[in-house]
């Protein structure tokens, strides 16, 4: 699309305010990114303030609880109301289940700004079989129509989700795009590779020694499969004593989603819970097989993105978002979820068979690094923004003519004698200005 000429006072490069949760800190290469290319961005969240302030990102805290909450729901609404009328930027984009919803609502009757809602998956409703799951489905539906109304573009970043919120109503009179995933930024993570502790360092420190190990980064939580993984842990280990397991991610502040302690201690020693960890390009580097045993309705998981780029063999479900990256028998295996009997096969498989392990990692890597790199990745989104941004200035600039011409067309004859009966009958013909 052609540049328009830049009316006074007017950005053509817009100003995006970035809205999640408690991992945005995830997108500050996103958003860096973003800047890199001209435009000016800030974010919103729940999240530490600290990976902001050391990119020099303006920084807007707010609180939402995750779980259900009607009443902080509608505090987090206004607060989020507030905060975009005071920042008045010309794009929202907001991310993850819970701002999607709330970003809408909040910011629907402030003008002059574009809603832009990327869907992270389907999320706990659609993933969980519990009766309150169930239950929910049909509000969360509603309410996703209520906001699509004030949405001017839905992204998606698969196209079973596209498909899903086409199928119930969901996505209104807003546009839509598919754009996969929030990106790796490859030169970033082979720095946290280059500069991180050594493999022999890690395999130390984590008293693993030269056992063959198996990677999971998630969330410790049932919808993440990771009782799933445990099953298959307990399978693997009995053909493989020597193999371990390393969970990384939170556990703690997952709420009722969490698996136990107990249930994660019941298979010591070869299952090491780590936590959340910064180190985990350097943990890929050290994994023989990752394993992702989601049974969660994902966007595209970060961590399989991640794994892929580190050129890991990765077996993982049958899931939507997971199958978008790998392609069985390709450059990874494929299982049904809720199977601790297939997972443990397939890993089993690749630690017999390292030569169809290598190439399934270097294919997985070609992959992402080609179509899943930060890149690619905000490439899309900032044509998108370069997009929307360009309409609105279309739109103002068409009502300023139409102004000037009602203008014109209505000032009195005595003023202007002949000139007035020429500009009323241009008028009256439809002529334009």
């Amino acid at each position: 699309m052609n540049a328009l000429p830049k009316p006074q006072g007017i950005r053509t490069r817009p100003h995006v305010l970035c809205i999640g949760g408690e991992d945005h800190a995830l997108r500050v290469p996103f958003l860096l990114a973003l800047r890199e290319r001209g435009f000016q961005v800030s974010a919103a969240a729940t999240a530490d303030p600290a990976p902001f302030a050391r990119a020099g990102i303006d920084y807007y805290p707010f609180q939402f609880d995750r779980f259900i909450a009607p009443l902080a729901d509608l505090t987090a609404c206004k607060a989020l109301a507030k905060l975009i009328a005071d920042v008045r930027p010309e794009i929202v984009q907001s991310f993850d289940t819970k701002p999607d919803l709330l970003v809408p609502l909040a910011a629907g009757r402030i003008p002059g700004v574009n809603i832009v809602c990327t869907i992270n998956g389907l999320a706990y409703l659609y993933s969980s079989r519990s009766p309150k799951a169930l239950l929910l489905r049909p509000i969360w539906r509603a309410l996703q129509r209520i906001a699509a109304r004030s949405t001017t573009v839905t992204v998606f970043q698969n196209v079973d989700d596209q498909t899903f919120f086409e199928r119930y109503g969901m996505t209104g009179r807003s546009a839509k795009r598919l754009i996969p995933g929030s990106g790796v930024d490859v030169d970033r993570f082979d720095q946290a590779v280059a500069t991180g502790p050594s493999p022999e360092e890690l395999r130390h420190t984590l008293g693993l020694g030269g056992c063959e190990t198996i990677v999971t980064v998630s969330r410790m939580t049932r919808q993440k499969g990771i009782p799933t993984l445990l099953e298959a842990a307990a399978e693997v280990h009995r053909h493989r004593p020597g193999v371990r397991f390393l969970l990384v991610g939170p556990r703690d502040s997952e709420g009722p989603l969490a698996v136990t302690q107990n249930e994660i201690d019941r298979h010591k020693p070869y299952v090491l819970a780590l936590g959340p960890r910064s180190d985990v390009p350097s943990l890929l580097a050290i994994a023989d097989v990752f394993a992702l045993p989601t049974e969660y309705r994902e966007g595209i998981p970060r961590a399989l993105l991640e794994a892929a780029a580190a050129s890991r063999p990765i077996v993982t479900t049958r899931m939507p978002g997971c199958r978008d990256v790998i392609r069985d028998g390709w450059n990874g295996y494929l299982v049904a979820p809720h199977s601790p009997r297939q997972l443990a096969g397939r890993i089993l498989d690749l630690l017999r068979d390292r030569e169809t392990a290598g190439v399934m990692g270097t294919r997985a890597a070609t992959l992402v690094r080609s179509e899943f790199s930060l890149e690619v990745i905000v490439e899309r989104y900032a044509s998108l923004y370069e997009e929307l941004i360009n309409r609105s200035l279309q739109k103002r600039m068409k009502l300023g003519v139409e102004g000037l011409e009602r203008d014109l067309c209505q000032d009195s004859a005595p003023q202007f004698g002949i000139a007035h009966l020429d500009i009323t009958l241009a008028c009256r013909s439809g002529a334009r200005f």
